[in-house]
């Protein structure tokens, strides 16, 4: 059976599917093609189905719901750390209502969590691709820019100064980690495939995580201006024991959101949130 898995051409993506990628972990009856496209783009596909496994936003999720469940592994979660929000001078969180904020993204878990921040319709949006916000930011182009992937670790670089880590703020509020992206598997392959799917995702991700050097080495091709210690440093944030299996704490991270989204009115309430273990 043909699997198309789409994910982002990220450095943790990368890392999580190098077992697949490489061979090194046995697909089993499937073949899979590997599909890189941005978050954004991965979050409207999903929405009419088009993968039959794919990396979502959680943001995401209560709009695909009735095509998809999310997998029991392959999560990014910031625990007390996540997307940040930069601009030319230092600013207070204050200070960033009522500005134009480039973003990767209306669907982006990171969206979602800049608006719990700042309250729907506290800032103005501009909707960026997420490797031109620094540089849009530091042009002056934008007031500030929200920040996802590598950005986190390189915007010094260009002079930008943090004004917000939603991460920190997330667990601040809520004691939780932030559940930024999952990955899902659409419903009408049927329970047996999505639990041997999932199965054969968890194995590759097992096997970067004992192969660390060697799959740092291959995720390094996808980062964009980051060397091995920053890519390493950057997969070590989004890839690990979280990664393995959202767990209990993970889990209700997800609940959280997602209902903190729906009384804002920022979401769509979601019923039952459905976890493919493998």
């Amino acid at each position: 059976m043909l699997i198309r898995f789409a994910h982002s051409p990220d450095p943790d993506d990368a890392f999580m599917f190098y077992g697949l990628a490489t061979g090194a972990v046995d697909a089993g009856p499937y073949q899979f093609d590997h599909v890189l496209e941005d978050i954004q783009t991965l979050n409207e596909r999903a929405m009419r189905g088009t993968y039959e496994m794919t990396a979502i936003s959680i943001h995401a999720y209560p709009y695909v719901a009735d095509k998809y469940q999310l997998t029991a592994c392959g999560c990014s979660m910031g625990d007390n750390y996540g997307p940040m929000v930069v601009a030319r001078e230092p600013l207070t969180v204050e200070q960033l209502r009522g500005r134009t904020i480039a973003v990767p993204g209306l669907m982006t878990t990171a969206y979602l969590t800049l608006q719990l921040l700042l309250g729907k319709g506290g800032f103005t949006p501009k909707v960026t691709m997420f490797d031109r916000i620094p540089d849009a930011v530091a042009s002056g182009e934008m007031d500030a820019g929200l920040l996802i992937h590598e950005g986190q670790l390189t915007y010094a670089v260009q002079g930008l100064q943090l004004a917000a880590d939603l991460g920190k703020w997330w667990m601040q509020r809520t004691g939780l980690p932030l559940p930024l992206g999952g990955n899902a598997v659409r419903r009408d392959l049927g329970p047996q495939a999505a639990r041997e799917l999932v199965r054969i995702m968890k194995a590759s991700i097992r096997h970067g995580l004992e192969h660390r050097d060697e799959a740092v080495k291959y995720a390094l091709r996808f980062g964009r201006g980051l060397d091995e210690r920053l890519a390493e440093r950057f997969v070590g944030m989004y890839v690990n024991d979280w990664t393995l299996d959202y767990g209990p704490r993970g889990r209700a991270a997800v609940r959280r959101l997602l209902d903190d989204a729906a009384a804002a009115g920022l979401a769509p309430r979601v019923g039952s949130i459905d976890f493919v273990d493998g």
